[in-house]
């Protein structure tokens, strides 16, 4: 069997056998290219691979492709789907990847927005034009709901129920879960549905995805990441449109909700995920702190 043919296989068992959503099949598949054509390069089986080889080729990736801890992380784990998978076919007897041990994953605090710079950025589009009203729905809803945009983007007209404020969305892993939305987003659904959604599929196009583009097919993640980079620009704010998720959920937890909740709302399979914005929480506490406690160098000549 060749890489291709080998390659088709494995990625055929990821999405049929383990479940694998299709961006992790998509970052597995990569990962898993990269590694076949080193064993072409340097001429190895995959047979004669052991963990000093593994090893040697994720200290080149580092090096040549400069990844951080977490793409490491990533690489191993793809590396030891593929070795079961081939283990599976009947062509190894072991898995040397999982020896491999997994590097410490640095916390990085996401970036967060408070509501007043969200409406902000909101406020920047011009809700008058199809394209802008979908774009404005489109936003508040990812804010409101605390969705990956991936959600958003896999959206149909049947997932929402907009006079109950919730929506049906698949997670990683096509995990479904319910999700709520406030009555300004409801708002602006209704709208966007009623309207600007009918002038962009026009007549004769029967899609059921939520959002559409002026073509009147399903939005893609690329668009919508555009579209937000645009207004975030205009608007002087985070270029990510993740952060929406992140403001979502430190909001959540500063109004008094419990991390199960927010867990469950996120849609995080380890509690150790949602963890994370409790450490924003603290970060934003460190910053008001520094930025507004009273500079304590004052001299005793200056006190009257």
């Amino acid at each position: 069997m060749n890489s291709n043919d080998l390659l088709a296989r494995y990625c055929s068992r990821l999405l049929a056998i383990e479940r694998r959503s299709l961006l992790t099949k998509e970052s597995y598949r990569l990962e898993i290219k990269n590694f076949l054509e080193y064993l072409d390069s340097k001429k190895i089986l995959l047979k004669n691979t052991d963990i000093a080889f593994l090893t040697k080729y994720l200290a080149k990736r580092k090096k040549e492709n400069n990844i951080n801890s977490r793409s490491t992380a990533k690489a191993i784990s793809a590396l030891r789907s593929f070795y079961r998978f081939a283990i599976d076919e009947k062509l190894l007897k072991d898995n040397p990847a999982e020896i491999l041990e997994s590097p410490k994953r640095k916390i990085s605090i996401p970036e967060v927005m408070d509501k007043k710079t969200v409406e902000s950025l909101l406020g920047k589009i011009d809700a008058s034009k199809p394209q802008g009203c979908r774009d404005k729905c489109l936003f508040e809803l990812i804010y409101s709901a605390g969705l990956r945009v991936s959600e958003a983007v896999n959206l149909n007209i049947k997932d929402i129920d907009i006079e109950g404020g919730s929506a049906k969305v698949k997670g990683k892993g096509n995990k479904e879960r319910l999700v709520l939305f406030g009555k300004k987003a409801g708002g602006l659904l209704k709208e966007y549905i009623k309207s600007a959604r009918v002038e962009l599929a026009g007549k004769t196009n029967k899609t059921q995805a939520l959002f559409i583009s002026r073509n009147g097919k399903r939005l893609s993640r690329k668009g919508i990441w555009k579209n937000y980079a645009k207004f975030a620009c205009i608007a002087g704010t985070s270029s990510h449109i993740h952060t929406l998720r992140h403001s979502f959920a430190t909001s959540l937890l500063a109004g008094g909700a419990d991390l199960r909740t927010v867990q469950e709302l996120l849609g995080h399979a380890d509690l150790s995920t949602t963890q994370i914005y409790t450490h924003v929480d603290t970060a934003i506490l460190r910053e008001n702190h520094r930025r507004y406690l009273p500079k304590l160098n004052t001299t005793d000549s200056e006190i009257i």
